[in-house]
């Protein structure tokens, strides 16, 4: 089993990396960041030997990745002999085919680059379509975690009335709200989504007639502009619902696009600290750590 002497991260990854480490027994270092006039970085770390960590969730990745291939480099070349990544939202995982003539295959190229920097990858809830297993697209080991559990526990620990009903907005969200429903014993609705753009989203949920007055808690694994969910939310409200919810693991949303869900109809939102956003209610640090105690070599 490796024993994980170090945890490193940015300054804007610092608590739940903090948290990590603490799980761990680890000491946490911040990898120093500094950004000149014409947009490079220079980054520095505390030189150290033995088994490292570096947390950095990928949320904006065109910002992080540089900045992350940079620092695990800078700990290879001080002594560090296995680097594990722990990116709780992995970016760029979508595009796993080039829907069009001359698209780059993107899951495929930032895969490469991550297998190239360290030992081994702990993710959460990685937003997959057509690829199930991230260990047949990256040469090394990943550990893939799923959140719903832990956003079936705070749904039954934070929701006052037993008379609600956990609703996904689409078909892929079915496997986190049937997951979370095992931990809240909750009745579960999983709705179609027929995406027309970005933004431009129809929703259908079969059996709506079940939430009329009764709260509607909303699952799913990542929130970015909130337009599936605030489609849904208008439906669950208009069916006579009570009070709608949002639980979810990643939550990418702007403020201005959280702003929006709220006016909506969403009463309260609640997500995992996987992205640093207002609605972290949720620590992973227990789960990411059970995981790297369970090893990668």
């Amino acid at each position: 089993m490796p024993v994980w002497s170090t945890v490193h991260a940015f300054g804007d990854h610092e608590e739940p990396a903090r948290r990590l480490a603490e799980a761990l027994g680890s000491d946490f270092r911040r990898i120093e960041l500094r950004r000149f006039p014409d947009g490079e970085s220079l980054v520095r770390i505390a030189p150290e030997t033995g088994a490292a960590v570096i947390y950095c969730s990928l949320d904006h990745p065109n910002d992080r990745l540089v900045d992350l291939l940079l620092a695990s480099s800078a700990l290879r070349d001080s002594g560090v002999r296995s680097i594990v990544l722990v990116a709780p939202y992995l970016c760029y995982m979508r595009q796993d085919v080039a829907f069009q003539l001359g698209e780059a295959v993107s899951q495929r190229v930032v895969a490469g680059l991550l297998s190239d920097a360290f030992e081994g990858l702990v993710t959460v809830d990685p937003h997959l379509h057509r690829t199930h297993d991230l260990n047949s697209v990256f040469s090394i080991p990943v550990t893939q975690l799923s959140a719903a559990l832990l956003l079936g526990r705070a749904i039954t620990a934070n929701n006052a009335g037993k008379d609600a009903v956990l609703v996904g907005p689409d078909w892929e969200s079915r496997q986190w709200v049937e997951t979370a429903a095992k931990a809240s014993a909750l009745d579960v609705l999983v709705g179609r989504k027929v995406r027309r753009g970005d933004r431009d989203v129809a929703i259908e949920i079969a059996g709506l007639d079940r939430v009329k007055g009764r709260t509607a808690v909303i699952v799913d694994d990542v929130v970015s502009s909130g337009s599936t969910v605030c489609a849904a939310t208008r439906h669950l409200l208009d069916a006579g619902a009570d009070r709608v919810e949002l639980f979810a693991t990643h939550m990418l949303s702007s403020g201005t696009d959280t702003a929006a869900l709220h006016t909506a109809g969403v009463s309260r939102i609640v997500s995992t600290d996987s992205v640093r956003h207002a609605t972290n209610k949720i620590h992973l640090a227990p789960l990411l750590a059970e995981a790297l105690r369970m090893g990668i070599e």
